[in-house]
């Protein structure tokens, strides 16, 4: 086993993964981010708040749900 060719094979690889895609972002690529996104902070009452009352810069139109009315 080579340590030395190992290290520099992860060095390269470090310097591939640090360089910046060129390409633009398409609108598929931005639905997998976002949903990737509310998916990690579901539990969260912020992020909670946050999508119940639309406060954010998405083009999705804001939910307001309202309790149940009391008898």
């Amino acid at each position: 086993m080579d340590a030395e060719r190992i290290i520099a094979e992860i060095e390269w690889l470090e310097h591939i993964l640090t360089v910046p895609d060129p390409r633009p972002l398409t609108a598929s690529d931005l639905l997998a981010v976002n949903r990737r996104h509310d998916e990690k902070l579901a539990n969260s009452p912020w992020f909670r708040l946050w999508r119940q009352y639309g406060i954010g810069c998405r083009d999705e139109s804001p939910v307001i749900q309202l309790g149940g009315t009391e008898s």
